[in-house]
């Protein structure tokens, strides 16, 4: 009954490196920002407003308006 856990030195494990994990959690967030950064904006883009018809602006109240 001798729980004896030999310990393995794994390079790749981000857990015994901290700065290896703190450089993956920077990456991880700047680039999870710039992504949902990109998609609302593209989200934005897609769905903004195009008029189709051409809108008569009355004369009075244009930059030089024009008074009868």
């Amino acid at each position: 009954m001798d729980n004896h856990n030999e310990f393995i030195d794994n390079p790749v494990d981000i857990e015994l490196n901290k700065p290896s994990k703190s450089r993956f959690l920077f990456l991880l967030g700047f680039f999870g920002f710039f992504v949902f950064f990109i998609g609302c904006n593209y989200g934005l883009w897609t769905r903004s407003f195009k008029s189709t018809e051409k809108i008569e602006v009355p004369e009075s109240t244009q930059y030089t308006p024009k008074y009868k």
